[in-house]
């Protein structure tokens, strides 16, 4: 290969991860007070699926578990047509406490999980970086408590989407879903 393309693309290849290392992850992370029920309130996104899914997006339900060896069950649970669909994932600890990793068994990306900012009993802000194949792209999550945030953490989600170089079409505050999921308080 030649030098010059090997030189720009090591070059390309340290700018990305310097851009992941340089999302911040939650100062004295503490797992035990993450669990429990939240609700995903806010998505940003600039991958392909999002821009396709995002018309027809709402409000879901995460529940966040530690299992005995530190890592995280998170279960979502997603209003589809009339019906509400599950989704489990093992999120991996890493060495950093507040950052994981997860593999999609379906799709084969590889997601480098942070939880930038949270206070426990009100909010969350994770950002994931997703690397697969085809690219990589990057998806905020705003996690309330409620289903009704402050407006103070409303802009506050669209302030850090826009500072990891999301744009407002790629960011969206999710509606309600009218109705109640099975299961789900």
């Amino acid at each position: 290969m030649h030098p010059s393309l090997l030189a720009v693309l090591g070059l390309a290849l340290l700018g990305t991860l310097r851009a992941q290392d340089t999302v911040p992850v939650q100062s004295d992370f503490q797992q035990d007070k993450f669990t429990g029920r939240w609700y995903c309130v806010g998505l940003a996104s600039n991958s392909n699926w999002f821009k396709e899914k995002k018309p027809l997006m709402k409000m879901c339900t995460t529940t966040i578990s530690a299992t005995a060896d530190g890592n995280m069950e998170v279960t979502s649970t997603y209003p589809k047509g009339d019906q509400c669909e599950r989704r489990n994932s093992l999120y991996t600890k890493t060495e950093q406490p507040g950052r994981f990793s997860y593999t999609s068994p379906r799709w084969g990306s590889k997601h480098d999980i942070r939880v930038v900012e949270t206070n426990y009993d009100e909010y969350a802000l994770v950002a994931t970086q997703i690397s697969k194949s085809t690219g990589s792209s990057t998806m905020v999550l705003l996690y309330s408590r409620t289903k009704e945030p402050s407006p103070e953490r409303l802009e506050r989600f669209t302030q850090f989407s826009r500072e990891q170089g999301l744009t407002d079409d790629e960011i969206v505050i999710l509606p309600h879903t009218g109705k109640q999921p099975a299961g789900e308080a």
